[in-house]
């Protein structure tokens, strides 16, 4: 079980700016990942034992604030704001960023539009095999994957919980120097194979009814069902003290 009184969430994100420098693992937290820890335990020891945790959602930035947590973030702080803070520091003083996970399809584009958009940062990616769970052979190809390219910047794009659950169970073997983020739908939309919910709706809090509204039969569960639950989640911890 994961309780948001025991997090260290990052608190804005001016606060992006004091992560130093080596190899950190930063993790998100919304709503739907804090409901899906509450019955995963390594997902929860994943998110809990990340060197940063960002606030990507309005209603952990509230619960936190409600339950009057050691961390109170002043501001959501989603994956694409990490996304591009990082890719500009990196952009700036030049070097290599690695894309692990996706398709091949979405990482060509993010290829072809990082010429764009960063030119002074070289692209490598690595699409792993479509599957629910990875062969030890697999985990050996991704892990040699990324420490052969000795990545500047690593961003890790297989969605919740997996992707957070693979990186922290294969951290010690991954020999890199780097930030590295879990930011999933982040590779879609930089790839333009999913838009991200208009200025503002981001701003009213609403990108979850956009993407609700946008492909109901998908994101129905999280929402209509995952919403009441999380409220259930954070009343319970409220009452257990």
């Amino acid at each position: 079980m994961l309780r948001l009184r025991d997090l260290t969430i990052l608190e804005s994100k001016d606060a992006l700016t004091h992560v130093p420098q080596g190899k950190i693992l930063i993790n998100t937290i919304n709503a739907h990942s804090f409901n899906t820890a509450q019955n995963d335990e390594l997902f929860a020891e994943a998110l809990k034992n990340g060197d940063y945790l960002i606030p990507d959602g309005a209603s952990i930035v509230k619960a936190c604030r409600w339950l009057k947590c050691k961390s109170r973030p002043q501001e959501r702080v989603t994956g694409w704001d990490l996304f591009e803070f990082e890719m500009k520091c990196l952009n700036d003083k030049k070097g290599r960023c690695m894309f692990m996970g996706s398709s091949p399809k979405v990482l060509e584009r993010i290829v072809e539009r990082a010429k764009t958009v960063y030119p002074n940062i070289q692209v490598v990616t690595y699409s792993p095999p479509y599957k629910p769970e990875f062969t030890p052979k697999d985990n050996e190809s991704i892990i040699s994957a990324i420490n052969d390219a000795n990545p500047d910047l690593l961003w890790i794009g297989m969605t919740a919980p997996k992707q957070e659950k693979w990186t922290y169970s294969h951290w010690a073997e991954l020999d890199i120097h780097c930030h590295v983020g879990t930011i999933g739908a982040v590779f879609d939309f930089f790839a333009g194979t999913y838009q991200r919910a208009p200025k503002w709706w981001q701003e009213h809090s609403l990108e979850w009814l956009y993407r609700l509204v946008k492909e109901p039969r998908r994101m129905w569960r999280r929402y209509v069902i995952g919403n009441p639950l999380f409220l259930r989640n954070i009343r319970r911890e409220k009452d257990n003290g």
